[in-house]
């Protein structure tokens, strides 16, 4: 079995120098306010902020897509980050959000099954969940009724679908964005 533990938490590296702290102008601190962690500013976010206004708008859908609160269960939504960071061959994304939906939902059961790339050992819920995320980052215009209805028949309703897609979605545009900006590594 894997283990989230055993799943270490990969380096970012930026091929644009990130704006130093000690040298952000106050639009950029000000911008750099908005980030959910409150552990540090990453190097990813200092790469970000050289354009502070899109950084803002950026994290702010971020936040409204990963934390607001109702719909779609944050577990639900890490698990649609994992499903489409793992087709985008973003493995940075990919290792926090499985370890995000491990400490949510405090178990590696699904994080093994994808790691071990077996879906087959998802419950249905999560195999309809995962397998929409894999088939939007796919090639999206190819989603149909028939994988809304999939998703209604293990209990979704509206609102935690359009929920899934923002995630999903989100990831497409995020996962691209990290690979152009820079890479990752298992070490400094």
């Amino acid at each position: 079995m894997i283990s989230t533990v055993r799943l270490k938490p990969l380096v970012w590296h930026p091929h644009i120098a990130p704006v130093e702290l000690s040298e952000a102008t106050q639009e950029q601190l000000d911008a750099m306010k908005v980030t959910p962690s409150a552990k540090k500013v990453s190097e990813y976010v200092r790469t970000l902020v050289h354009d502070p206004e899109s950084y803002v708008a950026r994290t702010e859908l971020f936040n409204a897509i990963m934390y607001a609160e109702g719909g779609l269960a944050r577990s639900e939504r890490e698990l649609g980050a994992l499903g489409a960071s793992i087709v985008n061959g973003c493995k940075y994304c990919a290792v926090i959000h499985a370890r995000r939906h491990a400490e949510l939902t405090k178990s590696d059961d699904v994080v093994t099954a994808l790691y071990f790339d077996r879906p087959e050992h998802l419950g249905a819920r999560d195999a309809a969940l995962y397998s929409f995320a894999c088939r939007l980052s796919e090639t999206p215009s190819q989603a149909t009724e028939d994988d809304i209805a999939t998703l209604k028949s293990v209990g979704m309703d509206d609102a935690e679908i359009i929920d899934l897609i923002h995630a999903i979605s989100i990831f497409g545009w995020a996962n691209r964005l990290m690979h152009v900006l820079g890479h990752a590594t298992s070490g400094k």
